[in-house]
């Protein structure tokens, strides 16, 4: 009888090994709250590509082969947090998670914009607090290549105050999103969770897994940090299953 567990593919961190990266917390977080059964297959940088290569085809932007991806029972491989959560509701409907949210194209905007400002915080701590040593030499050459730079420099030239200076914005148009039902809350459609939700505290549990001191810088940014830590505690039930 074919097995009818869900595998995830997430990316390793040293120990005691906790999941940690933003996109495979979007897919588990998701996996959590449908309550679906799945096992974890953990990665470092180097395994990724020979691990999917023969299942999947490359994603056409960006990195080729990518973490989140999940092998569902039927022998269907999906890569990408955003194609996995479609087929994950298209498999498993209740309970739902709104994908048609008029959230979710807004969020799917601002989180990268987010991104994007803190990356020489984020590119520089990643390594030093999170990866084995096994993903380090892969870390620094491919994001090094990607930033123009070595990971150090580019830290030095526009990493601290600057980088968060440059993350405001987004993050109190982020916060303004929270706040345009009545600030009812704590998730966007007020009591009703769906997967934009999803994507902003995958983004926030990705800064503190890097550590305190970025949640810290984060939160004093968002203009209102209550808005945010209330929606991480109705979030604790699916942050709960990090490590396995």
């Amino acid at each position: 009888m074919a097995s009818e567990q869900i595998t995830l593919f997430d990316l390793r961190s040293k120990g005691p090994n906790h999941a940690w990266s933003l996109n495979p917390w979007k897919t588990r977080l998701l996996l959590n709250y449908k309550g679906l059964d799945y096992k974890t297959e953990w990665l470092n940088y180097p395994e990724i590509k020979p691990t999917l290569e023969a299942h999947v085809p490359p994603n056409a932007e960006g990195y080729p082969y990518s973490i989140p991806t999940v092998a569902f029972p039927d022998g269907t491989w999906i890569m990408e947090s955003r194609a996995i959560a479609t087929a994950i509701e298209e498999r498993h409907p209740s309970p739902p998670a709104h994908l048609s949210s008029p959230y979710q194209s807004r969020i799917e905007a601002l989180v990268p914009a987010a991104m994007k400002a803190l990356l020489p915080i984020f590119y520089a701590n990643v390594p030093r607090r999170l990866l084995e040593p096994a993903s380090l030499e892969y870390w620094y050459r491919v994001r090094g290549e990607k930033v123009g730079m070595p990971i150090d420099e580019f830290e030095a030239k526009h990493g601290g105050e600057a980088a968060y200076a440059a993350a405001e914005q987004p993050l109190r148009d982020v916060t303004a999103m929270y706040k345009e039902n009545g600030g009812e809350g704590p998730f966007l459609q007020g009591a009703k969770v769906c997967y934009a939700d999803f994507v902003w505290i995958a983004f926030l549990e990705f800064a503190r897994r890097i550590g305190e001191d970025v949640y810290e810088g984060v939160l004093q940014r968002t203009g209102d940090r209550a808005v945010h830590e209330k929606l991480m505690e109705a979030a604790a039930p699916w942050l709960k299953r990090n490590d396995h």
